[in-house]
């Protein structure tokens, strides 16, 4: 059941019109007594006690107007195990609290008109998408594994990560004006115990080249003569579009569906997809051929809402042959070359050469989105695995400055490419030291000291609130006293 129901629901439901339900608590029924039967007439209630495991779903907690259901914590527990997350104290009501937490700041986002746009929601969806694409190796063995396709899991995300970017948002709000001092930081440092100091792990800097292999123009041709004869049979009426998206089109996650993808604004597309989808106005008419990142595409408009679009596609992808794979392995090496024997520098053949627009700009070095919402040079080497794999294994076993030889690897578009890397830099993981990780410290004190403006203000918050919970959680051990009221 969708976590995000908003009543509780029993396997025995009944509707009746003209009568009146009397309040329960979850766990119990009581019976119905018409609205026009006098106080006289009436028979006592009956209180009839429900199995627990009868329930389908039920509000657990009520945090101001905000409810928490049975099926979240369950979905919770769930992703936590699936991560190897370990609670602190009991799981039943560790879990119960968190959410609470998380309704606590919606609920304050809700009072201070915070928000958070489609684009920015469908941004992090994708780039969690990605990630777990680049971590698994394509996109059909995410969504055999996660036995969803990737629209399935973008819808299902959808709301999760709108919450969770409006609680990310309202505490940046709240914490805003906080900041530390060099002095506070060294004195931080100082009064530590040395088993305490923070252990910084090992972080590299990554330059990095592509080239992408030529695709033959026969091969391309290909390509286009098959999207211009699915064109012809669907205005011949000889199928439908939907049915050749099922049978035919590279994109798994909008395939399953006929080719339908949601309702998306033109920021959540490819810019030259969104140019030629938006000026679609016949539902019957299908687009010309379209050139993105992804490969080549027809479209079919479905709806238009507002600023938004619905529409079908059909994505084929040119195949990469073994000998344009080889031929960009080799021509890279030959440039790897001449860096070596300092002809040039890989920064320069970088800004000149590669086909990466990333970092193109940024002379071949790669950039890592850190968790709190900042952008870095510096990667851990899980996160750089994360990232690709393929790189990762590459750069485990170089020397700084030292530059790789080819290697094929997926980009974040999906595509096969050929790459060199340059390690720039390597620090070992070690014992922070104030002179050489001043600013991991600073952040360590930054984070500290906001963490406590954020636990004094869900203090003071839960004097105020409406805080509702179901009895069995009024014996928990709670981190913040004030839920039980």
């Amino acid at each position: 059941m969708n976590i995000s129901m908003k009543i509780a629901v029993s396997v025995a439901t009944v509707a009746m019109v003209g009568m009146s339900l009397h309040a329960t608590l979850p766990g119990t029924a009581r019976s119905w007594t018409s609205d026009s039967d006098s106080t006289a007439n009436q028979r006592p209630v009956k209180v009839v006690s429900i199995p627990e495991s009868s329930i389908i779903d039920e509000v657990i907690w009520v945090v101001g107007d905000e409810p928490i259901l049975k099926s979240e914590v369950e979905a919770m527990r769930l992703q936590a195990e699936e991560e190897g997350i370990r609670w602190t104290g009991d799981p039943d009501c560790a879990i119960p609290e968190q959410l609470a937490l998380q309704k606590l700041y919606l609920h304050q986002a809700a009072i201070d008109s915070v928000e958070v746009t489609e684009s920015e929601v469908m941004q992090e969806v994708d780039r969690i998408i990605n990630h777990w694409i680049q971590g698994i190796g394509s996109r059909e063995k995410l969504e055999e594994y996660r036995k969803q396709s990737i629209t399935e899991m973008r819808q299902e995300m959808r709301e999760t990560f709108r919450d969770r970017l409006m609680i990310d948002k309202m505490k940046r709000q709240l914490v805003e004006d906080i900041n530390v001092s060099p002095a506070d930081v060294r004195r931080y440092f100082n009064d530590l115990p040395e088993d305490s100091i923070p252990f910084v792990p090992t972080e590299v800097e990554v330059e990095i080249l592509t080239k992408t292999p030529r695709i033959e123009q026969e091969e391309i041709n290909r390509v286009k003569n098959e999207l211009r004869s699915y064109t012809d049979r669907v205005t011949k009426g000889e199928t439908s579009f939907a049915t050749l998206a099922r049978l035919y089109s590279e994109d798994p996650g909008s395939a399953r569906q006929g080719g339908e993808m949601d309702y998306m604004g033109r920021g959540m597309l490819d810019p030259t997809f969104a140019n030629v989808a938006f000026n679609l106005t016949d539902p019957n008419k299908i687009s010309k051929i379209v050139e993105t990142e992804f490969g080549f595409h027809i479209i079919q408009l479905i709806d238009k809402r507002g600023d938004k679009i619905k529409c079908r596609h059909i994505l084929l992808k040119p195949q990469v042959s073994p000998e344009a794979i080889e031929q960009g392995k080799q021509r890279l090496d030959s440039i790897a070359a001449d860096i070596r024997e300092g002809k040039f520098s890989f920064e320069d053949a970088a800004s000149a050469l590669s086909d990466d627009k990333d970092t193109r700009s940024s002379k071949g070095l790669m950039a890592n989105l850190t968790e709190d919402g900042r952008t870095t040079s510096k990667f851990r080497m899980q996160d750089l695995s994360a990232f690709s794999t393929d790189v990762a294994r590459v750069v485990d076993t170089m020397k700084v400055g030292e530059v790789s030889q080819a290697f094929q690897m997926i980009n974040s578009k999906g595509k096969t490419v050929c790459a060199i890397v340059k390690l720039k830099s390597r620090v070992e993981g070690h014992r922070a030291t104030i002179t050489e990780d001043f600013q991991t410290m600073k952040n360590v004190v930054l984070a500290q000291r906001r963490d406590d403006f954020l636990k004094e203000w869900v203090k003071d918050k839960l004097k105020d609130i409406y805080v509702r919970m179901n009895d069995r959680y009024k014996d928990c051990q709670f981190e913040f006293e004030g839920w039980i009221k």
